[in-house]
């Protein structure tokens, strides 16, 4: 129920900022301008950019991991890298045109390999071994697990947007949403649940157990171990699907290095595309052994600051930009109009205090904070940063726009 709910959460944030933008396509990070200002917006743009490179360097490996697993080791684990992280250049250089028809039919194979593991692996799950320890420290450890499985979809919200770029400009954004939210939900509820359900089956079966001392990658594999040749069939359709997540980040990435600047935005975008498919596959091979296990921690740390980009565009929204008020309509080709946008002063104060309740109630394998000491281990960084955010905003946006008018 944590992993639903959670991915339910994140995928509704997400799905709120899939519909914004003078067309449901504009680029998030270029909205966060029209709602936090010229330059505080550069600071969630240049963590979503961190952000999406980090996952799709995390794609790489796992999808390396598998193809190595999957011919018994006689592919390595560079060569599998190699693989992913050059279908994915291809498809995002060339553009949303072709990454929109490469996700029409790619949803298919893995959708359906992910039922035969179901089917195959299913029979290994535990689904009767209760939870360990008292009741204080099993409510702790499942709200950890909800804030955990929120950042995930929630961490497409910094560019969830970008991906409508060719849908018509008067398409329904009550349509847009809900696209969005059974989209995100739907697929990441059934993942997360297949994972659980593998991992309740390492202590129990040998096979997996050593599987997953070689690596995650090995571990899918194993799942479709009864399955042999077909099986390994399986395995490699799930280790190229992990490209269908490498290409959004990929291309969400080289539109925020665009956005950083009026510099950066003269480069042309699949130029950016081929500097961070490079840095993705350096990372990638470079730290397939060490850094796979540190970027999942990193990236954990870096699930936090979404949520405040979010509660500050919603209540700029709702509070200060309300539906036929004076300020309510938004002329979006003056993005780069630092005197029409907001200062932004209100937002980065908010921004800023939702970041020190993230730290003051995180719970992350570098750092606890005291208030994750005091809910017991608990991770409510991201409900005590919210917390922070919501109530900080509006009275320094009123003071704002009393001061400089805007």
């Amino acid at each position: 129920m944590c992993a639903v709910f959670g991915a339910l959460l994140g995928s509704c944030s997400t799905a709120y900022m899939s519909i914004w933008g003078p067309q449901s396509g504009n680029r998030t990070m270029v909205v966060c301008r029209f709602f936090m200002g010229y330059w505080p917006s550069k600071i969630p743009c240049f963590l979503n950019i961190v952000l999406m490179v980090g996952y799709c360097t995390i794609d790489c490996i796992i999808g390396g991991q598998m193809l190595s697993a999957v011919s018994g080791g006689s592919l390595s684990i560079v060569v599998g890298i190699v693989v992913v992280a050059l279908v994915s250049w291809v498809v995002a250089v060339f553009g949303m045109g072709l990454f929109h028809h490469y996700e029409r039919y790619a949803w298919l194979p893995q959708i359906l390999v992910l039922f035969v593991l179901i089917g195959s692996a299913g029979p290994f799950f535990d689904a009767t071994t209760q939870s360990g320890g008292n009741s204080a420290t099993v409510a702790a450890n499942r709200l950890s697990f909800l804030s955990l499985c929120l950042y995930v979809p929630n961490s497409w919200a910094a560019a969830a947007s970008d991906f409508y770029v060719y849908y018509p400009e008067r398409t329904s954004r009550i349509k847009i949403f809900l696209l969005t939210l059974v989209g995100l939900w739907l697929s990441f509820s059934l993942v997360y649940l297949l994972g659980i359900g593998l991992a309740t089956g390492i202590p129990t079966h040998a096979a997996w157990s050593s599987a997953n001392d070689i690596s995650t990658g090995a571990l899918v594999v194993a799942g479709f171990g009864p399955l042999r040749g077909f099986g390994r069939f399986c395995s490699v359709i799930v280790a190229l699907g992990v490209i269908a997540n490498s290409i959004p980040g990929t291309y969400s990435a080289a539109l925020g290095c665009q956005v950083m600047g009026r510099y950066p935005k003269v480069v042309p975008r699949w130029v950016w595309s081929c500097v961070l498919i490079a840095i993705e596959l350096v990372l990638a091979l470079a730290g397939r052994e060490h850094l796979f296990v540190i970027f999942q921690n990193f990236l954990a740390l870096m699930g936090y600051w979404i949520e405040f980009m979010i509660c500050i565009v919603v209540q700029e929204h709702l509070i200060f930009r309300r539906a036929g008020g004076p300020r309510g309509v938004i002329d979006w080709t003056r993005w780069e109009d630092k005197s029409y946008l907001p200062i932004g002063w209100a937002a980065l104060a908010a921004f800023l205090l939702g970041w020190l309740g993230a730290v003051l109630g995180m719970y992350q394998i570098w750092y606890v904070g005291p208030l994750a000491e005091l809910a017991g281990l608990s991770d409510v960084g991201v409900w005590v940063g919210c917390g922070f955010a919501l109530v900080s905003f509006p009275p320094l946006r009123y003071i704002e726009l009393r001061m400089i008018g805007r």
